[in-house]
C-alpha cells in the first residue's frame, strides 16, 4: 500500500484531473472533497472529469476551472457513445494533451477505479489516487485500500472522498456540499413562479417524484397525497421533474386534486434555484435531494434501501423506508419486485415529516453569483 504525502508531489500539483463519471448527486456528495484541493493550493488548475449530468453542474462550481464530458462505457447503464473505441482513444489523446500532474479518481464503493487508473496511466499522468478495493499495481501510485463493505457501518459518500483527498494532504474547513445558484436563474424561477400564480412572499413546496433507477421511485400518486397535506396546510405547491418524469409527474398531481404551480422545463441551475427558494423539498434518492442539501433546503427523502451513504448531508431532513431483510442490494431495479423498503412508507408519514420540516427555519447562506 502506498499513500499520497507531500513530498511525493501533489501539494506542488499545478494541473489536476478530478474523474467523477456518475451522476449529477454523486458529484455533489464530491463537491467538498473538491473544494478542498482550491483550499489548499489555490493556485492549482481543476479539470472534472464528468458524466454529462456531472458536467452540466460545473458551471455552478467556481472552484472547478473547466470540465470534460465523458461517457465511460465502465460507469452505469445509460447511453454511451455509439463508436466507443473512437470516443476512448480520443479521451486519451486529450488527457494526454492536458499535461496534468496528478488525477484523483472518485467513485462509488462498488465502483471500481481499475479503467480511469489505466486510462490516466496510458495518458501519462504521474500521479494517480484513488480508492481500490483489489491491488491495482502501478495503476495507482496512491493506493487507498476500499475498506468500505456493504453494511450498516458503511461510511457516508461525501466521508469517503474527504477521506481519500486527506491522504494527499487536501483539506476544507467547510464539509457541506457545494453548489453556487446564478442569480438569472434566481430571477428566472422568481419570474415563473409569478406567473404562475404565487403571490409574492408566498412560501411554496417542491414535490419531486422521480429517479433515475426505478429502484428508487417511491409510488408517484403519493406524493400527490403529501402535496394534497401541503396545500391544505396553506403551502404552495409544485411539482417538478424533467422530460423523463412526465408518467411520475402526471401521476402525482392527478392524485394530489387541489391545484399545482407549473412552471414548465427548468434548466439544472433553474431547478436548484426553485429548490433553493423551497420551504421543504420531497423527493426520491436523486440529485435533486442532494441540491437541497447543498442548498440548504430540508428535505425529505423517500429513501429505497439500496446503498445506506447516499443520505442527505449536513441539512434538516428526514430519511423514510422501511427495513427489509434485502436492504443494502446495491440493485437499479428491485430483484424481489416488491419494492417494500419504499412501498411500506405511507403517505401520512411523509406528509406529517414534510410539514414539520416545512417550519424548520433554512440556516444555510445561499451564495449567488
Amino acid at each position: 500500500m502506498t499513500r499520497g504525502l507531500p513530498g511525493r508531489g501533489w501539494l506542488q500539483a499545478r494541473r489536476v484531473l478530478a474523474v467523477r463519471l456518475d451522476n449529477l448527486g454523486d458529484l455533489l456528495m464530491t463537491t467538498p472533497a473538491l473544494a478542498a484541493l482550491k483550499e489548499t493550493w489555490p493556485e492549482a488548475h481543476l479539470t472534472l472529469l464528468a458524466s454529462p449530468a456531472g458536467a452540466a453542474a460545473a458551471a455552478h462550481l467556481p472552484f472547478v476551472d473547466e470540465a470534460w464530458r465523458f461517457e465511460a462505457p465502465w460507469v452505469g447503464a445509460g447511453a454511451h457513445a455509439t463508436a466507443p473505441e473512437l470516443a476512448e482513444t480520443a479521451m486519451l489523446v486529450r488527457l494526454a494533451d492536458g499535461g496534468f500532474d496528478a488525477a484523483v479518481i472518485f467513485g462509488v464503493c462498488t465502483q471500481s477505479a481499475l479503467p480511469a487508473a489505466l486510462l490516466c496511466r496510458m495518458a501519462g499522468i504521474p500521479l494517480r489516487l484513488a480508492h481500490c478495493r483489489e491491488n491495482p499495481y502501478a495503476l495507482l501510485t496512491d493506493w487507498i485500500p476500499e475498506p468500505d463493505t456493504v453494511a450498516d457501518t458503511l461510511r457516508h459518500e461525501v466521508r469517503r472522498q474527504l477521506d481519500l483527498v486527506e491522504a494527499v494532504g487536501w483539506h476544507t474547513r467547510d464539509e457541506r456540499l457545494r453548489f453556487t445558484l446564478h442569480e438569472a436563474d434566481r430571477r428566472a424561477v422568481a419570474e415563473r413562479l409569478a406567473a404562475a400564480g404565487l403571490a409574492p412572499g408566498a412560501r411554496y413546496a417542491v414535490l419531486h417524484p422521480g429517479a433515475s433507477a426505478p429502484s428508487r421511485r417511491w409510488p408517484a400518486p403519493r406524493f400527490g397525497l403529501v402535496g394534497r397535506a401541503l396545500a391544505d396546510a396553506g403551502f404552495a405547491v409544485v411539482v417538478a421533474g424533467d422530460a423523463g418524469d412526465g408518467s411520475q409527474r402526471a401521476q402525482a398531481l392527478a392524485a394530489m386534486q387541489r391545484p399545482a404551480l407549473d412552471v414548465g422545463a427548468t434548466s439544472l441551475g433553474e431547478l436548484a434555484a426553485l429548490i433553493g427558494g423551497a420551504a421543504v423539498l420531497v423527493a426520491n434518492n436523486s440529485g435533486p435531494a442532494h441540491l437541497a442539501a447543498a442548498l440548504g433546503t430540508p428535505v425529505v427523502v423517500l429513501y429505497a434501501l439500496t446503498n445506506p451513504q447516499h443520505t442527505p448531508w449536513q441539512v434538516p431532513a428526514r430519511v423514510l423506508s422501511r427495513g427489509v431483510p434485502c436492504r443494502w442490494c446495491l440493485k437499479s431495479r428491485c430483484p424481489q419486485v416488491h419494492h417494500e423498503c419504499l412501498a411500506g412508507v405511507g403517505a401520512d408519514e411523509a406528509a406529517a415529516a414534510a410539514l414539520a420540516l416545512a417550519r424548520h427555519p433554512k440556516t444555510l447562506e445561499l451564495h449567488t453569483r
